[in-house]
């Protein structure tokens, strides 16, 4: 039986080609509602650590691109830096609430 997380990561390897592309853009996008929604809650205090995480987790996952590194690797840093997008994303807009 093949879990959601191995069906993801042979998919992810046999058309590297074409989720590359594909991945830049939707974790760049997400970053980037993140990021803008770090700042729109930064009146008094500047939510630091939370837009250095966006950016380590976005850099770090545009790295491993391109250096080349395993597919799992990759795919694996993809899903992190997903996480932590959407995590801050939820944490920001309960702030903004």
């Amino acid at each position: 039986m093949m879990t959601l997380y191995t069906k993801g990561l042979d998919d992810f390897r046999e058309h590297l080609t074409l989720y590359v592309p594909l991945s830049i853009i939707f974790q760049s996008c997400i970053g980037s509602i993140a990021a803008m929604l770090i700042m729109m809650n930064s009146g008094r205090t500047f939510h630091f650590l939370d837009l250095t995480m966006v950016v380590i987790f976005a850099m770090a996952y545009n790295g491993s691109l391109y250096a080349q590194m395993k597919p799992k690797i990759i795919f694996n840093l993809f899903i992190a830096t997903v996480l932590v997008h959407m995590t801050f994303i939820v944490i920001n807009l309960l702030r903004l609430a």
